[in-house]
């Protein structure tokens, strides 16, 4: 029992820094979430106040899209080797849902629902931004999806609690876990705001597209690394089902420079909101408020307060003298003379090709073979990476393009995904023997193959009209739209020539497996009989005859 109210039940999640229990509010009679932090958190007294002050301030938003914290605090316990420890705790919201990590898990996303999940995360930070609350710690483990598809996203003012009172980056980073979600400016020590959680955000909305983050490391200081250095690959690399906007709004959303990224929530918000409709965002231009003094979180500066307050109060008057006439017309005779002069400048200004040392162009290699687009790459000191790709127009063995594109200006050592083409897709000849034609037909056009050429062949034993072979062979690999051959049975035998051969001896060849046909013994009494009873003329002429035929076999009588 916790605050002599909470009762504690069954374990239901844990966590790098809390485990989660579900319990019970013996005075309001409801059911709760209850996050006991680690006890090793509490050893420092400037988190136990931080963590008060950030409890409060997180139990002020109410928002559907935020868990809210009904009531947070610490309780005396006794740990394993008999001491008195403080054990911090957070009384929560129950959700009943899932983990957007445990869903990850499963797979990537349709573009659709990932668009849905970040719409509902984007809409709890605008809210919190504009109550001034960074959560600085956005990622798939604190972010729940309810059993009716509703986005909650908890842990609000925790991260800035355990960062602020924690005396190491190290140990920030053990406390907080992964370090796939950190943004530039944390990976580097900086301060943080609103912009950090909309990186982060655009971490979250790059796993939801492919099923990874876009940066993985062996160490979390490796990754933050990447974070700060490294340049992404767009999500449609990884999984193709990604339209070119969804594209655009994730790498806008992990730009390096904090003012080159998305400015609020709400213009994030926006963009995903079109990416999903099928529209590529247009690009925005930044404030140059936000470049020189950081970004807008909802709140106006003292200086914009100051000023609507003498744009607004009639009450007010004017004691300041305007400055001389003089003045005035200076200043703007100087600017006109710079603004000529930058003019002048810029006509003159002569184009030039040459690229700085460190920066090469991606050469345009459609066309050419994998060896000879990797020495060319290796050359311009570009590592180049194979990914094989089919194609039904580029033939097998041929450069199909690469990413980043050709052209475009990139830094030494960037690595370079050639993708080279693996002729048309491969698939397996259908075993048509035994069919009739017209059905063997249709079964090697489902399979996507063209029917050819058909040969007839005499066989004792298939019927006319059944496919007897195909080239290429059942089961054989080819690619798709190839020529499959047929051999078909003509219904025929061929019969030779028996005359002047023994009764015995030509009904005996009829009968044999390669003709089985059936002799017909005909005396004719019109010429002495002789020895052996020799045929003396047969019924069917030889040559192609149909299967199964009866031969009559004359031989003299009389």
């Amino acid at each position: 029992m916790l605050a002599g109210r909470y009762r504690v039940g069954a374990l239901i999640g844990r966590g790098g820094m809390s485990d989660v229990h579900v319990g019970t509010d013996s005075r309001l009679g409801r059911q709760v979430a209850i996050k006991l932090l680690k006890p090793q958190l509490a050893t420092d007294p400037t988190f136990r106040m931080r963590f008060r002050q950030e409890a409060q301030s997180a139990a002020r938003m109410a928002h559907p899209t935020i868990v809210r914290v009904f009531d947070a605090g610490e309780e005396t316990v006794v740990d394993n080797a008999g001491q008195e420890v403080q054990l911090p705790f957070i009384i929560m919201e129950y959700v009943d849902g899932r983990l957007l990590k445990d869903i990850i898990h499963e797979g990537p996303l349709e573009p659709a629902a990932a668009a849905r999940v970040i719409d509902g995360v984007l809409t709890a930070l605008e809210y919190s931004h504009r109550a001034g609350v960074v959560h600085r710690d956005i990622k798939p483990g604190n972010i729940m999806i309810t059993t009716g598809g509703q986005v909650k996203v908890m842990d609000f003012g925790i991260a800035r609690a355990v960062s602020d009172s924690a005396t190491t980056v190290a140990q920030t980073t053990a406390i907080l876990g992964t370090a796939s979600y950190f943004s530039p400016e944390q990976a580097k020590g900086e301060t943080v705001d609103a912009r950090t959680d909309l990186y982060s955000t655009g971490v979250v909305l790059f796993e939801l597209l492919t099923g990874r983050p876009p940066f993985r490391g062996d160490t979390p200081v490796a990754v933050a690394y990447q974070h700060v250095s490294e340049r992404p690959v767009k999500p449609s690399v990884i999984n193709p089902k990604v339209s070119p906007a969804l594209d655009a709004v994730v790498m806008h959303a992990l730009a390096k420079d904090r003012t080159a990224r998305y400015q609020t929530a709400a213009e994030f918000r926006a963009d995903v909101e079109t990416a999903a409709s099928g529209r590529v965002p247009t690009q925005r231009t930044v404030d140059e408020t936000a470049l020189f003094f950081g970004t807008p979180t909802g709140a106006l500066s003292t200086s914009e307060l100051a000023l609507r307050q003498l744009t607004e109060d009639d009450t007010m008057t004017r004691t300041q003298r305007r400055p001389p006439a003089i003045w005035i017309w200076s200043g703007i005779i100087a600017v006109i003379m710079i603004v000529v002069a930058v003019m002048y400048w810029a006509f003159n200004l002569q184009p030039t090709d040459d690229l700085p040392s460190n920066a090469r162009e991606v050469p345009n290699l459609t066309g050419s073979t994998w060896e000879e687009a990797a020495n060319e790459l290796q050359a311009l000191t570009l590592p180049p990476t194979r990914m094989d790709e089919v194609s039904d127009t580029v033939a097998a063995g041929e450069v199909i393009r690469t990413d980043p594109e050709a052209g475009e200006i990139v830094n030494t050592g960037t690595p370079i995904s050639v993708f080279v083409s693996t002729g048309r897709e491969a698939v397996k000849v259908p075993d048509v023997v035994n069919m009739q034609l017209d059905a063997a037909k249709t079964s090697i056009t489902d399979a996507g193959l063209s029917p050819g050429t058909e040969t007839r062949q005499n066989s004792p034993t298939v019927s006319g009209g059944t496919v007897m072979s195909t080239d290429p062979e059942p089961g054989s690999s080819v690619e798709t739209g190839s020529t499959v051959n047929f051999v078909i049975s003509s219904g025929n035998v061929t019969l030779p020539d028996l005359t002047g051969q023994s009764l015995q001896a030509a009904s005996d060849y009829l009968g044999t497996s390669s003709l089985q046909l059936t002799p017909v013994p005909t005396p004719d009494g019109s010429c002495p009989s002789q020895p052996g009873s020799p045929v003396i003329r047969q019924s069917l002429a030889p040559g192609d005859v149909p299967q199964k035929s009866e031969v009559e076999l004359v031989y003299c009588a009389g």
